[in-house]
């Protein structure tokens, strides 16, 4: 008899909540009562030109799982924080715990991804929410949901997660004015892996100053689902089926166009995806000790056709008339100047043209110095030390150099160093490209020794080389008087036509100051013709 009741009150249970997401629908709110209409529309009704005027004079309230993400799950952004900010061995942790996670409600499994990602990390070093998880925001960013979002009078954002992780990409790229999110809990300057409850964030909520009206955009998958649309008279929600037939936001329409970035993991990092990486990584770290060593120890000729069947890729174009051949009149070498992907620049320059090639560094860890088989030389950052050293290693053969003094994953150029451009005549950029599917290989705030080898772990690292026509004596500062700041930008002009990429003048000292939570993104006129372009 128990039983019976028992499994008719599962049956009962199962029934209306199957009713209840099916049949759930938008409401107004009317004073103290909620009451279902037919003629709320969702939000692609804010595409009409009324609706979108509407809203300027309203406060905008948008959750950021339940409609501005396509995504509904905020693992992957989790996985970032204990793999960024943990290290492997706690992204590990995570990935078994999933399916526990899935078994949990959803505000006990946001419990569990907290404490496994954040206990132990140190408040002060945590960066992975500024310089990491922006990038993998905006690539979840649903096209839809943006439009009407900027078009709020004041913008306002609510987040399940905590506020360290989305502050700084809705505020630096979303152009959010306030962002209310769950605190953590900081004991002697380190995470707990506890949260506030998230009744006092709805409390600043209601502290928050609104003009006009109050719009919620929202679902009722998110856990704060009572508490969020209390406050607000209009809502209009966001269903599965809206997500799965919305757009991501296209890079050409980012409020501000994502430059920098840092991070190890160059792929958004779902279970599965996750799973499949920590399979490869055994694998994977052999192979790149393997390559290494085929590319350090073999000739290049013997080399390139092992390294090829292995999956490493180089694609080299060059121009009909080969500038390999110096002036007879000048004993310099050649200097190549060319863009700054990886620390590998200068290595698959020098196996492309099958010729030695010195390398002048700014920044070489030890390790790489050694390991390096082909000649590299340091910099001071000195203007007229390094003049000289530059001179004299020109004196003796082919150098090449990397104007932008730092790397950058984006389709950028940062500002090039116009020292280059006092050296020689003999001026031959070369547009370099690199390609990875599961590492970046580049850090700024990592070990940067450990750059090449997580390089070499990609499965198909691949390489593109184009070296361009050498620069015309005419626009050279040896020729007839152009500064070398013009040699400089007109170098980083042909390369940017031939890459596709955008020119900028933002510098080395930029990137650090962004990724280091020092200083956001600060644009200028020439990013903002970039994100046109």
């Amino acid at each position: 008899m128990a039983a019976t009741i028992f499994f008719k009150f599962l049956l009962f249970s199962l029934r209306v909540f199957l009713k209840r997401l099916k049949y759930l629908r938008p409401f107004h709110r009317k004073g103290n009562s909620y009451a279902p209409t037919s003629q709320l529309q969702k939000y692609p009704s804010f595409n009409s030109k009324r609706n979108l005027d509407k809203l300027s004079d309203q406060t905008l309230v948008c959750d950021v799982e339940g409609a501005l993400l396509k995504s509904s799950s905020p693992f992957p952004y989790f996985m970032l924080v204990a793999f960024e900010g943990g290290g492997l061995l706690r992204a590990f942790v995570l990935l078994l715990l999933y399916p526990l996670v899935c078994c949990l409600s959803r505000e006990m499994a946001l419990k569990v991804m907290v404490m496994v990602s954040f206990f132990g990390i140190r408040e002060e070093g945590f960066r992975v929410g500024r310089a990491v998880l922006a990038k993998y925001f905006l690539e979840d960013v649903s096209m839809e949901v943006y439009e009407v979002l900027k078009r709020g009078g004041r913008r306002v954002c609510v987040s399940e997660m905590p506020r360290v992780m989305v502050e700084g990409f809705l505020k630096e790229y979303m152009g959010v004015e306030a962002v209310l999110g769950r605190e953590l809990k900081v004991v002697s300057g380190y995470y707990v892996g506890l949260m506030e409850e998230k009744e006092k964030m709805v409390f600043e909520l209601e502290e928050e100053k609104m003009v006009g009206g109050v719009v919620g955009i929202g679902s009722f998958n998110s856990c704060l689902d009572q508490h969020f649309f209390s406050l607000c008279k209009e809502i209009y929600l966001v269903t599965e089926a809206d997500k799965r037939n919305s757009h991501i936001l296209p890079r050409d329409k980012y409020p501000k166009p994502l430059i920098f970035h840092d991070g190890r993991l160059a792929f958004r990092p779902t279970p599965l995806a996750t799973l499949a990486m920590f399979m490869w990584v055994p694998f994977g770290f052999l192979l790149a000790i393997f390559r290494a060593l085929v590319a350090l120890s073999l000739p290049y000729k013997m080399a390139l056709p092992i390294l090829f069947m292995t999956g490493m890729r180089l694609r080299l174009k060059t121009p009909i008339s080969s500038p390999s051949t110096p002036n007879k009149r000048d004993p310099k070498g050649i200097l190549y100047v060319c863009n700054h992907r990886t620390l590998l620049d200068p290595l698959y320059l020098s196996t492309a043209l099958n010729k030695p090639i010195t390398a002048v560094t700014y920044s070489l860890s030890r390790l790489s110095e050694l390991l390096a088989p082909i000649k590299t030389v340091r910099l001071t950052r000195n203007r007229e030390e390094d003049r000289k050293r530059m001179e004299r290693l020109l004196s003796r053969g082919d150098l090449v150099v990397c104007p932008e003094g730092t790397t950058c994953r984006e389709p950028f150029l940062l500002r090039f160093s116009p020292l280059f451009a006092e050296l020689t005549d003999e001026i031959v950029p070369v547009a370099m490209n690199a390609h990875v599917s599961m590492f970046y290989g580049t850090t700024a705030g990592g070990l940067k020794c450990l750059d090449p080898l997580f390089f070499l772990m990609n499965p198909f690292p691949g390489y593109n080389v184009e070296v361009l026509g050498k620069v015309a004596k005419g626009p050279t500062s040896h020729g007839v008087g152009i500064s070398s700041i013009d040699v400089a930008n007109f170098v980083q002009g042909e390369l940017g036509k031939a890459l596709g990429f955008c020119c900028t003048t933002l510098t080395r000292k930029d990137k650090y100051l962004m990724l280091a939570g020092n200083e956001g993104v600060v644009p200028n006129s020439s990013d903002r013709q970039c994100k046109n372009s």
